[in-house]
């Protein structure tokens, strides 16, 4: 492929390579030609390049390469010499004329014609002379063309009219008259060229839209008859912008000639001819229309109807606002006139088509102003048709026949009307508000009048009206169920008021689930009541039964959408009623059959139709209630509804065929409930069920019942192009439908979501039913049942994939791959398979080779790559085979179709097929004509099958890859360049998956213009697609897709006129989120835009700011969103366009005359949302964004730098305009927007005015967004999150004044009265759960107002509160404190009955809490767990301030506050009015806090207990931390509180000493009961705290053969808590009496040894880790416990300290194993022993001789800092009181100690370590001699002083010796000297009995004098020699 890619035709190579090959080799010269042309000087190399084109000219090119032919050769003329074009063109001209007609030379032929239109189009009038010739040429060849031939010289044609545009005014006629007779060709590709050409025609020929405007119309409609959908679009296209021009001629033609213009009247009366006459002509029409019966062809009456959207948009959406009631009334005649309503189903489409021209108008047209205006034109509409049907209703005694006529059609009126004013209430949402609210207007009165009409699809639509407006206003909701409950009741004798008004409520209750504050809990019981009432006296009265009983169910079935909460309630009732209305038995079945006359059984169907479909319902929406036991009770009605089905046609034999639809109702009730339910539940009636449906498929009586689509949305979605129902995707959904299958509705149900479609067919929904069984057994892991089962399943299925029904064969092929999956077994699929395959070799017949080419698709779908992996080879050969079959495009589509399907579910298996089928496409796709589009489009999809099979391999380089990558990439350009959207789609997603395997090989330089041309295509998927794309793209690389884009804009020739304007894509996307209403496209708009903003948003933060801020200033003036251009709307395409396929238009000629839609709230909602995340990248992205110092320096740095604190009056005024809006959904953006403002900005120092920040100049605007959510009539949700900006506003401390401050306070006040209320309150809207939500939120911002202000200062110090300045918030919040804090405290006390596990259920209050009812508690469980935590802190700090006796005072609100002038200055109220409250230390409360927990031990136990649940759910160390504290806090107070006891007992009884011993817990005997103790609930926590940070201290744990005990150091987090839990833990025993204590004492030992055992480990710097300090500590506790003194258990206490000194020095024993252990910790542990526990205890020889070893062990310890702390603790040891303990150890250890000290003189100290070894082991051995009797102090003496004279150097050796030995030296002399006066006998004893150590000292004692002497004569010029030297060394480097 590389080869190809030179400026010229590489004829060597294409020589080289085979035959198959070379058309693709060409096809790639000619991409790369078409890329480098523009860019390349051609000059030189002309000649021979026009000579390769033209010789390929005749090398018959298939359709793309002709395309690309024609473009280059057209190119190369415009950029190059234009002196050969017209023998080239002569060249073409002879080719056309040729008369050659074999099929061989077809190809060479419409190339040639290409070429020509190409060089017209290019170079237009240069070509001006030879033009008349050219168009003969082609007129002359286009009647003996055939298909292919006509659609290409018809392209031509109108390429050559656009390129000459008037210049060809000579040949408009003959065009015309030629073009004229092929609008009605057979075929369809060639009616879509003639309107192509005639379109384009009508730009310059006048006579189209003056004299010949009646001609063109009718040619339009014949041309509409039969038509496709691709023909309708074109025609529909012509006829529409035809019929504008002659209302609204353009501006040029006018001027050119004088032109009759049409009157409007004229236009619309000339469409109405096609809607209501369709293509037979207007003068003819009488007699034949008779004859042919007269309906309107159904393609023809949906064409025009395209063709009036298509004229309403050309002239734009200014003009429809002008001409809307003329417009409307219309529209409303067309489907009232009786022509379009002959027969029911016409009716039905007619009604479809004229909402489908209203809601593509009105809908996207439109601004919401306009939309409101358009709103009351229709309502005005309705009243006036209503107001005639009352009179004729009224004056039913005159018989007149022509009255029921009208009421008839009023009723198509009427439904078109409401459809409409529904849909735009609805897509207006709360902006409609006024249209309610004006009474003038009267919608909700019109509405509900319309209830009574006499036709049920009049009421049905108004129903559905209702609930629109009810959705969208949900605060109308409550108030419109009420009203239609109460005129139920008032008319109940009315039939058409029950029918209507069950319908409105029935509604209502449908769209309450679209509505999240949902409705009040007691609505649902009124329902229930209701519905009670009339089934129970629908038999008193005939005339009303039927409706009553509908009436009834169909309430009950609305009920069920209310979901499990509601229904639960209910659920026993509707059992019951279930079961009722049922014969229990055959025997009463019986007795039915024989009682009943026609009508009790209609009512009896209907009645039992609608019970199933309530049930349906129940079992759709309330999941969660279907318990075993529930369907058990369900299947009894179910069963017995099966066996009725068996008898029912016996009994329309005796009461007549009237009843089959309510009996095909009951049907289909039973198969739709059937389906929802799992398979198991009823296995017992599969045999019974498949036999009713079989025997149901085979009967022949069924002509008399119609069809329903049921089966098509079962068909698998991919099988859509099969099927064409990706009709279905377009935006032309739901008049597209019609023709589909022949639909026959009962009546318009479409309306009512929960109910399906009425009358229900055999064939299709059995096949349905079957389906959906397969489906459910499949997903459920089921299986088929017995062999009879199986074979009547399968026969069935094998029938259908030979049906000439494409639907059935679908649904057969699905069925089949179902089939395979649930029976699962080999030889099964292998049998199925074979079956195909033998049938698809024997069979030339089009229908049974696409049957079974699908099943062989499906099998593989269904069962995977491993299941049918041995089927593959053949299944791929049989299909390659018959996708080459050229004769029938259809056999051709389903094997490519299905080749698709097993390319995806094959794999990587399928790698060895990825040559052969790639080739294959590539041919097909150069080959097949481009009219046959579902080829092209199973072409896309088996390439997009192939990309993702070979996935990520595609980014190699290997030879075979590379091959393949660029194949795929030439599949890819070809599909791309098709002219059918849906080819271009499968382009799209083709090239999306190419770049998601390899990016780098996907040009996104050509890739993204072309996806943002197709942004405006007026093909939904396509759409889609692009969308889709472009999202995939900017997640990766947003940047560079943002900037291709705006290439695009600047580039942009006059024909592309797509509108990227300076605000680029993003500008588009937006835009585009104002017309679209496709759910999928809008959320990948939403995902485009959010990757887009989250890499850009920071670097072009003015450009993104300005986007969002156009969008939310949508003001109705042009000026406000000049900025943001044309791109809003479709209206904004202009007269003089060409191409009217864009919906844009360039900003430079824009029509100022027509301004843009204003963006719609959905779309300011969004903006809103984005505005937030602008703020939150900025603020992850820098600092500076915040700081508007930073910020203005930096802009000073460099103008480009774009921060955020520039632009915050642009975010303040973005957030007030959408907290200020109309939309419910857009304030509650603009609040979250207000609220991340204010805390992001709330600290940002104003620079100008120090001591301000620059958030108070905004005061006005915070408070002015505030203040409207709080108004009356403002939804909960709305004003909780206000409640919330409120307390953020106020918690920010941005305004300082109380005054200021006050505004926004008072809103809150006010929202706290709203409070108090009471729950019940009479005027309730919404759900109760939303009061509740509304009332938290109002004391949880209450609360953190408090927070802010009592916990700012420093969050341990509880003390702070009383500290603050006395004008502070406390002075605002205090008079609210009183009711704040009951009601507070009320919350609390419900979030805690509510967080109560389920098993408790029965104790929480039956009327429920203070702010929930017992209805709603799961959706109030929500709230209170939203706001319970800042609520806790405040009563806290409230309570903390009181000093906790408010608690007593609570209930009685003013005795809390005794004093306000006390309280104002401290929150503290003091318990004892006596004492000031100054004196109180913070102590004294911390007591009186904690005894609040303790006069209950019980309470602390409980404490206890729900700390430990919160460590199990809640893991963060900062959590631990925290209880810790606690339990810490829990701990102190118990001891004072035994303290207390104890103290209180002594002084009682003095004499008595033994009574205290029982104080604690444990008493006597030392047992602790669990749950009651204490203690043993704090050791149960502080256990699991340290498990989880020491897991091997659990047994489990280390007896685990994974477990490892490895030592290694805690995280410092860990070592905190660890430690935490120690220290506490050593507090435990103060807790109990001595024998409690001897219960905890050994766990708690163990524990601590162990901590202590892992912990002292060796660390750099010999630092003491946290845990073994405390663990230290625990242990000093323990042993000073005053516990030895206890006689009872004082041989206990001595065996556990015993032990524990014995666990110590066992682990300790130094051990080549243990080289990490810290000798040091173990050695101080030994150490506290010896020093505190007494002699008798520890003197035991064993210990004795360990503590010894180990201190030996230390000293001879290679690190001297083990060596220094060694002598420290001895020294300790040796001074002890106790000399009985102290003289062993000195005995033992004072020699080894002598003769470390006398080693030093051999081996001095090197580092001030050793040095420090060494002074320590010198202050042992002076202690000793300190502490010796006088007579032994000389030989001490003597030990001492010769080893520090041996410490002195000699003078010589002195200046030369190192640091550390002149520091020896100096510490010894000094010691000397200190020694000497000490003991001057025993000093000169020595001396003198040493004369060499005499005259050492003296030398030493010399030299030191002599150096200070120097040292003072040297003093006064210090300075002068430090220069100096410093100079000099720094002069040597």
């Amino acid at each position: 492929m590389e080869l190809a890619h030179s400026l010229l035709l590489n004829e060597e190579a294409l020589a080289q390579i085979t035959e198959a090959k070379r058309p693709v080799f060409i096809f790639e010269w000619l991409r790369f030609l078409d890329k480098v042309l523009v860019a390349t000087d051609v000059k030189e190399k002309q000649k021979k390049l026009v000579e390769q084109l033209t010789g390929l000219i005749s090398s018959s090119p298939g359709p793309p390469t002709r395309k690309l032919l024609a473009k280059n050769l057209a190119a190369l003329y415009s950029i190059g010499d234009t002196f050969t074009v017209f023998q080239t063109l002569d060249k073409c001209n002879d080719i056309i004329k040729s008369k050659d007609d074999t099929s061989a030379y077809l190809p060479t032929k419409l190339t040639a014609v290409a070429c020509v239109g190409a060089f017209y189009e290019k170079m237009g009038r240069m070509l001006g002379s030879s033009f008349p010739e050219t168009v003969n040429n082609l007129l002359k060849s286009l009647k003996s063309a055939e298909s292919q031939g006509r659609s290409e010289i018809l392209m031509s044609l109108q390429k050559v009219l656009s390129g000459l545009g008037c210049a060809a005014a000579s040949c408009h006629r003959d065009i015309y008259k030629n073009a004229r007779s092929l609008l009605t060709d057979r075929a369809m590709a060639v009616r879509c060229a003639v309107a192509k050409c005639l379109l384009e025609l009508q730009n310059e020929a006048v006579f189209m839209w003056t004299a010949e405007l009646e001609n063109v119309a009718t040619l339009c409609f014949k041309s509409l008859e039969n038509s496709n959908y691709g023909v309708r679009v074109a025609v529909s296209k012509l006829l529409g912008t035809v019929m504008a021009t002659a209302l609204i001629p353009k501006q040029a033609a006018v001027m050119r000639q004088n032109v009759k213009r049409a009157t409007l009247e004229e236009v619309l009366e000339l469409m109405a001819t096609g809607f209501l006459r369709g293509g037979s002509g207007f003068l003819k029409s009488g007699g034949e229309m008779l004859k042919v019966g007269g309906s309107v062809n159904r393609e023809v009456r949906v064409g025009v109807t395209q063709a009036y959207v298509v004229f309403v948009t050309t002239l734009g959406g200014q003009w429809l606002e002008r001409n809307f009631a003329t417009f409307l009334s219309h529209v409303l005649d067309l489907v009232s006139h009786p022509r379009a309503t002959q027969t029911h189903v016409e009716a039905v489409y007619s009604r479809r088509c004229v909402s489908f021209i209203l809601r593509a108008t009105v809908g996207s047209l439109l601004g919401e102003k306009a939309q409101i205006a358009a709103a009351k034109d229709i309502c005005q509409a309705i009243a006036t048709q209503m107001k005639a049907v009352e009179a004729v209703v009224n004056d039913a005694n005159t018989e007149n026949k022509s009255g029921a006529a009208d009421v008839s059609a009023s009723q198509h009126v009427m439904v078109c009307a409401l459809q409409e004013l529904g849909s735009l209430v609805q897509s207006l949402n709360a902006t409609a508000s006024p249209l309610i609210q004006e009474p003038s207007i009267g919608l909700l009165e019109t509405v509900t009048s319309v209830l009574l009409h006499p036709s049920m699809a009049a009421r049905l639509a108004a129903a559905w009206c209702l609930r629109c407006v009810a959705v969208a206003l949900p605060f109308q909701l409550t108030p419109f169920l009420d009203r239609c409950a109460e005129r139920l009741n008032n008319l109940k004798t009315s039939p058409e008021a029950v029918s209507g008004y069950s319908f409105a409520m029935a509604a209502l209750l449908g769209g309450v689930h679209q509505c999240p504050l949902g409705i009040p809990h007691a609505k649902g019981k009124m329902v229930v009541s209701i519905a009670e009432d009339l089934l129970r006296t629908a038999a008193q009265n005939s005339r009303l039964s039927l409706q009553r009983t509908q009436a009834g169910w169909l309430l009950l079935g609305a009920l069920m959408t209310l979901g499990p909460s509601v229904v639960r309630y209910h659920l026993p009732k509707m059992l019951l009623l279930w079961r009722n209305v049922f014969p229990r038995s055959l025997k009463e079945l019986e007795a039915e059959k024989a009682r009943g006359d026609s009508f009790t059984w209609q009512v009896t169907l209907e009645g039992r139709a609608g019970a199933l479909c309530a049930m349906r319902s129940f079992v759709a929406h309330c999941p969660e209630l279907l318990t075993e036991d529930v369907i058990r009770k369900l299947m009894t009605p179910i069963e017995c509804a099966m066996t009725m089905m068996s008898h029912i046609p016996s009994v329309i034999k005796a009461h007549g065929a009237h009843l089959k639809a309510s009996a095909a109702m009951v049907r289909l009730r039973l198969y739709d409930i059937l389906a929802l339910l799992p398979p198991k539940t009823y296995e017992g009636s599969f045999n019974a069920l498949l036999r009713e449906l079989v025997a149901e498929f085979t009967l022949t009586d069924n002509s008399a019942n119609t069809t329903t689509s049921l089966l098509r949305s079962l068909c698998h979605y991919d099988d859509s192009v099969l099927l064409g129902s990706w009709l279905q995707e377009t935006d032309h959904k739901s008049i597209e439908d019609q023709h589909m299958c022949n639909m026959n509705l009962a009546c318009n149900w479409k309306f009512m979501e929960f109910i399906s479609i009425a009358i229900v067919t055999a064939k299709l929904n059995l096949n349905f039913f079957i389906f959906l069984w397969l489906k459910g057994l499949a997903e459920n892991k089921s299986t088929l049942g017995p062999e009879e089962v199986r074979k009547s399943a399968l026969t069935l299925v094998m029938g259908a994939l030979d049906n000439p029904n494409p639907i059935l064969r679908c649904a057969a092929g699905e069925a089949l791959g179902r089939m395979a999956q649930v029976v699962g077994e080999a030889t099964f699929i292998a049998r199925m398979a074979q079956y195909s395959f033998d049938k698809l070799k024997s069979a030339r017949d089009v229908v049974s080779r696409t049957g079974h080419s699908l099943a062989l698709g499906c099998l593989h779908r269904y069962v995977g790559g491993i299941g049918s992996g041995q089927h593959l080879k053949t299944s791929v050969s049989i299909l390659l085979a018959l996708a080459q079959d050229g004769t029938s495009p259809e056999v051709q589509t389903w094997s490519l179709h299905s080749l698709a399907l097993i390319v995806d579910s094959s794999g990587p298996m399928y790698r060895g097929y990825v040559e052969p089928t790639l080739s294959l496409v590539l041919t097909l796709l150069l080959t097949v004509p481009p009219s046959h589009t579902e080829v092209h489009q199973c072409l896309g999809r088996c390439l997009g099958a192939i990309i993702t099979t070979v996935g990520p391999e595609l980014q190699g380089n290997g030879a075979t890859v590379s091959t393949i990558r660029s194949s795929c990439l030439v599949g890819c350009a070809i599909t791309q360049d098709h002219s059918d959207s849906l080819v271009q789609a499968a382009a799209i997603s083709c090239l999306q998956q190419l770049h998601m395997f390899a990016p780098r090989h996907v040009n996104l330089s050509s890739l993204v213009p072309s996806l943002c041309v197709h942004l405006c295509s007026s093909h939904l998927l396509l759409r889609r697609a692009a969308v889709a794309c472009l999202r995939q793209l900017a997640q990766r690389e947003a940047a560079e897709v943002c900037e291709y884009a705006m290439s695009l804009a600047k580039n942009a020739g006059e024909k592309e006129s797509i509108n990227i304007t300076e605000t680029g894509l993003e500008g588009v996307l937006f835009g585009m989120l104002d017309r679209e209403t496709d759910r999928k496209l809008c959320s990948d708009i939403h995902d485009t835009l959010g990757h887009m903003l989250s890499s850009l948003a920071v670097e072009k933060l003015s450009h993104w700011l300005r986007l969002c801020k156009d969008v939310l200033a949508a003001s109705s003036d042009m000026t406000a969103t000049a900025s943001l251009g044309g791109e809003k709307d479709e209206d904004a395409e202009k007269k003089d366009e060409m191409d009217d396929d864009t919906m844009f238009t360039t900003l430079g000629e824009e029509d100022k005359s027509k301004p843009s839609v204003a963006p719609r709230w959905a779309t300011r909602v969004f903006a809103a949302d984005c505005l937030c995340r602008i703020i939150m990248l900025c603020e992850n992205a820098n600092k500076v964004h915040f700081d508007l110092a930073l910020a203005r320096s930096a802009k000073l740095r460099n103008p480009k730098n774009d921060l955020l604190v520039l632009h915050l009056s642009d975010l303040i005024r973005m957030a007030f305009m959408a907290a200020t809006d109309h939309s419910n959904q857009l304030r509650m953006a603009g609040l979250q927007a207000l609220e991340d403002i204010i805390k992001k900005f709330a600290a940002v120092p104003e620079p100008e005015f120090p001591g301000h920040v620059i958030l108070e100049q905004y005061q006005a605007n915070v408070g002015a967004a505030l203040r409207p959510a709080f108004s009356q009539d403002t939804p909960s949700d709305i004003t909780a999150k206000a409640c919330q900006v409120c307390s953020t506003w106020i918690g920010s401390g941005v305004v300082s004044d109380l005054n200021d401050l006050r505004r926004v306070h008072n809103l809150l006040v006010s929202s706290l009265d709203k409070v108090q209320t009471g729950k019940g309150s009479s005027s309730q809207l919404y759900r109760e759960s939303a009061t509740t939500m509304e009332k938290l939120a109002v004391l949880k911002a209450w609360a953190e107002v408090i927070v802010k202000n009592g916990g700012d200062d420093d969050d341990d110090d509880y003390g702070a509160v009383d500290e603050l300045p006395p004008d502070s918030l406390i002075t605002l919040v205090q008079p609210e404190l009183p009711t704040l804090s009951r009601l507070w405290l009320a919350a609390l006390k419900d979030y805690a009955l509510l967080t109560l596990p389920a098993e408790f259920a029965s104790q929480l209050p039956p009327d429920g809490g203070a702010f929930y009812t017992p209805e709603t508690i799961d959706t109030a469980r929500l709230h209170y767990r939203n706001s319970w935590a800042p609520i806790l802190h405040a009563v806290a700090l409230w309570l903390n301030g009181t000093g906790f006796n408010a608690s007593e005072t609570t209930e009685d609100a003013p005795a809390g506050i005794s004093n306000p002038q006390n309280r104002a200055t401290s929150i503290m109220l003091n318990p004892a009015p006596a004492t000031p409250p100054s004196t109180k230390s913070l102590q004294e409360i911390n007591k009186d806090r904690m005894h609040l927990i303790l006069g209950n031990i019980l309470l602390g136990v409980e404490l206890l207990s729900v700390l430990h649940r919160l460590l199990l759910t809640c893991n963060p160390p900062s959590v631990q931390l925290l209880v810790t504290g606690v339990v810490q806090q829990i701990i102190r107070a118990a001891q004072d509180h035994f303290q207390e006891k104890r103290n209180t007992l002594n002084e009682e009884d003095a004499k008595e000493k033994d009574t205290s011993t029982t104080v604690g817990e444990g008493g006597e005997s030392g047992g602790l009961v669990p749950g009651k103790s204490l203690v043993f609930a704090a050791m149960e926590l502080l256990m699991f705290i340290l498990v989880r940070h020491m897991p091997h201290l659990s047994t489990k744990m280390s007896d685990s053969p994974s477990h490892l005990c490895s030592r290694t150091q805690l995280p410092e987090e860990s070592a905190r808590l660890v430690a935490a839990t120690i220290s506490i833990l050593s507090d435990l025993p103060t807790l109990c009496s001595p024998a409690g204590c001897m219960t905890i004492l050994p766990t708690i030992l163990f524990l601590i040894i162990q901590v202590l055992k892992d912990t002292a480990v060796k660390t750099v710097g010999n630092q003491v880790p946290l845990p073994v300090t405390a663990t230290l500590q625990g242990l000093k506790n323990i042993v000073t416990l005053p516990m030895a003194v206890n006689e009872e258990i004082q041989k206990q206490w001595t065996n556990i300290i015993r032990s524990t000194l014995a666990s110590i020095l066992d682990y300790s024993q130094p051990e080549a194993s243990k080289p990490i252990l810290d000798e040091v910790s173990m050695l101080t542990a030994i150490a506290l022993f010896l020093w505190s526990a007494s002699t008798e205890i520890i003197g035991v020889q064993s210990l004795q001789n360990g503590c010894m070893n180990r201190f030996k062990a230390a000293l001879n310890s290679p690190d001297p800092w083990v060596q220094a702390k060694c002598y420290q603790l001895l020294l300790s040891v040796f001074q002890h009181t106790n000399r009985a303990l102290a003289i062993p150890y000195i005995h033992s250890l004072a020699p080894m100690v002598v003769e470390k000290l006398k080693s030093v003189e051999k081996n001095r100290p090197n580092n001030k370590t050793e040095l420090l070894a060494v002074q320590e082991g010198i202050k042992v051995l002076e202690t000793l001699v300190a502490l010796g009797e006088e007579q032994n102090r000389v030989h001490l003496l003597a030990l001492l002083v010769p080893t520090l004279i041996s410490y002195l150097l000699n003078e010589n050796a002195f200046p030369s010796a190192p640091v550390v030995s002149k520091e020896l030296h100096e510490f010894a002399l000094q010691d000397l000297t200190r020694i000497g006066p000490l003991y001057p006998h025993a000093f000169k004893t020595v001396m003198g009995a040493a004369p060499e150590l005499k005259t050492r000292l003296e030398t030493a004692v010399r030299a030191s004098q002599a150096s200070k002497a120097k040292a003072a004569a040297r003093q006064p010029p210090p300075t002068v020699h430090s220069t100096p030297t410093i100079k000099l060394k720094t002069s040597f480097f």
